[in-house]
């Protein structure tokens, strides 16, 4: 499954634009994890990189059809997945384990899965600390914008900040550099944002 491919299948299924964007700030984000976590020097590999991004694309994609359903979140993706003939055991597997919370099934096992499972959070937390800055854009969110509003349990208080910090333990990245390399990676991708 390409990129190409992904956003192809995302668009299909979903037209909420905002629930696009995450998807996006997910891919962007598990791109940089797959560099810091796999892809250094010569282990880099494009086509390592760009699995990592289409999990993170699709990894939501069947939401607006099963946000009333949670248990059945994920499920519809992968369906359409094996319909595309995606055959890639990684994505299914990683696009499974990120509905663990809900089905108590495919619990993440590797570095693709933690990341997905770690990230996706974080993604909206940012957004949120984003949409609060006087400009409202990401360029104007710094580290420490984000960790002012990290002990405020009322701000973002739907965000499982503990789903986040499993960063430091399943992939042995703290929780600093971990807020630092989604910030970064999000707001490279800012304007499709529409942040």
């Amino acid at each position: 499954m390409t990129k190409a491919q992904a956003h192809k299948l995302l668009l299909a299924h979903m037209i909420q634009p905002n629930l696009i964007r995450h998807c996006y700030a997910v891919a962007a984000v598990m791109k940089a994890l797959y560099g810091r976590l796999e892809g250094e020097g010569d282990k880099f590999s494009k086509e390592r990189e760009e699995l990592w991004e289409v999990v993170g694309l699709l990894h939501d994609g069947d939401y607006e059809e099963t946000k009333l359903t949670p248990e059945k979140h994920t499920l519809k993706m992968l369906e359409w997945l094996k319909k595309e003939g995606a055959k890639e055991k990684e994505i299914l597997d990683a696009i499974a384990s990120h509905n663990y919370a809900h089905t108590g099934q495919n619990p993440p096992k590797n570095k693709l899965e933690w990341a997905l499972y770690c990230c996706d959070e974080l993604t909206g937390f940012i957004v949120a600390v984003a949409l609060v800055r006087p400009d409202k854009r990401l360029s104007s969110v710094t580290y420490q914008s984000i960790l002012n509003k990290w002990d405020e349990k009322s701000f973002a208080a739907a965000v499982k900040r503990e789903q986040i910090k499993e960063c430091e333990g399943h992939l042995n990245i703290p929780l600093n550099e971990f807020v630092q390399i989604a910030l970064r990676a999000m707001q490279g991708i800012s304007d499709d944002l529409g942040l």
